[in-house]
């Protein structure tokens, strides 16, 4: 089976996002960092060369594929700002109403400016996230 692309890595956290352009967008990268650091109480780790993650699970799927993830993380792309948590979780369409301008995906958030949102509600969505995750998977740190 293939192995995921995308790994840890000893990348610089404060070095990529410090070149991430324009200023807004590294602002915005500063803010959803302080902000999952704070929610995992885990030290941010590059995933690939621009995926911030925090934590990390192992998945095992009933098709035998397993492997490892970060249990939060974002990635400040060019279009917007990549939210990653996983779907699913109790409330979720409730929160979602409530975010703000968003699109969304199986397991991502995209937000343009996160002025366009409600940071206590984002706050929510990756506890609820981390929480579903635990539950499921027993192996993280």
């Amino acid at each position: 089976m293939a192995e995921l692309k995308t790994q840890p890595t000893l990348l610089n956290v404060d070095e990529f996002i410090d070149s991430v352009e324009p200023e807004w967008k590294r602002d915005d990268a500063r803010k959803v960092l302080e902000l999952t650091k704070k929610i995992t109480g885990k030290l941010p780790t590059m995933w690939g060369n621009s995926i911030i993650g925090f934590g990390r699970y192992h998945y095992k799927y009933k098709s035998g594929r397993e492997g490892d993830w970060f249990l939060a993380g974002f990635s400040p792309r060019k279009q917007s700002m990549t939210i990653y948590i996983t779907g699913g979780f109790e409330g979720q369409e409730d929160l979602l109403e409530k975010l703000g301008k968003h699109k969304k995906s199986v397991g991502c958030l995209y937000v343009k400016k996160l002025t366009d949102i409600d940071m206590k509600v984002l706050e929510q969505m990756i506890l609820k996230s981390i929480a579903k995750l635990k539950k499921r998977y027993e192996e993280y740190n």
